[in-house]
């Protein structure tokens, strides 16, 4: 399979997965309002059975900005907007933006970013002293935003998202690890 057939495929996983853990209900198993919209901002197309809805944080729970090894004097502006769960599972939204110096590399991603290392999101559990990496889905595809192929544009947001196994009731809140970059504390999990 060449490269633009594995893209294809890519983006397409990640759509189909995006609007499969959005969170569809059933009518009756939701709210009993019967308005086109959600509270959440979701939109309920006409004719169709369910509601769909998707995580639309516009404020930060935390940012930071940090040095990139890709070229000198790049940088890296680091937001966790949330992290949901739902189910069994629970996911983890981000936004990076690079800031690459003029004569810096022109094809940017987050693998670069990290000094061409994965970046092996993972959640710090400090309750139950556990360490929960990104799941997989049957393929042993991870469920996350591809940090190779996902093009990052210079001075632009770019989401990215990881789904991860929720941690137990007890656990309020967990640490956030991203790539080489120091740990955000204290992330609340939304429930």
């Amino acid at each position: 399979m060449g490269l633009a057939h594995r893209l294809a495929a890519a983006t397409a996983t990640a759509l189909l997965l995006t609007g499969g853990l959005a969170g569809c209900s059933l009518p009756g198993t939701g709210s009993s309002s019967n308005s086109p919209s959600s509270p959440s901002g979701g939109k309920k197309a006409e004719g169709s059975v369910g509601r769909a809805s998707f995580d639309n944080a516009s404020k930060p729970l935390v940012k930071g900005t940090f040095d990139s090894p890709l070229a000198q004097g790049a940088k890296i502006d680091i937001a966790v907007m949330g992290l949901k769960t739902r189910g069994r599972l629970a996911t983890l939204t981000m936004q990076l933006t690079p800031h690459v110096p003029p004569g810096g590399p022109t094809r940017i991603n987050a693998y670069g970013l990290n000094g061409e290392h994965g970046l092996g999101t993972s959640l710090i559990d400090p309750v139950n002293l556990k360490r929960y990496v990104v799941v997989k889905d049957t393929g042993g595809k991870e469920l996350e935003t591809d940090d190779i192929f996902t093009h990052m544009t210079n001075d632009q947001v770019t989401p990215f998202y990881f789904t991860f196994a929720a941690p137990p009731e007890n656990v309020k809140t967990v640490d956030v690890q991203i790539g080489t970059w120091p740990t955000f504390r204290d992330i609340p999990v939304e429930r």
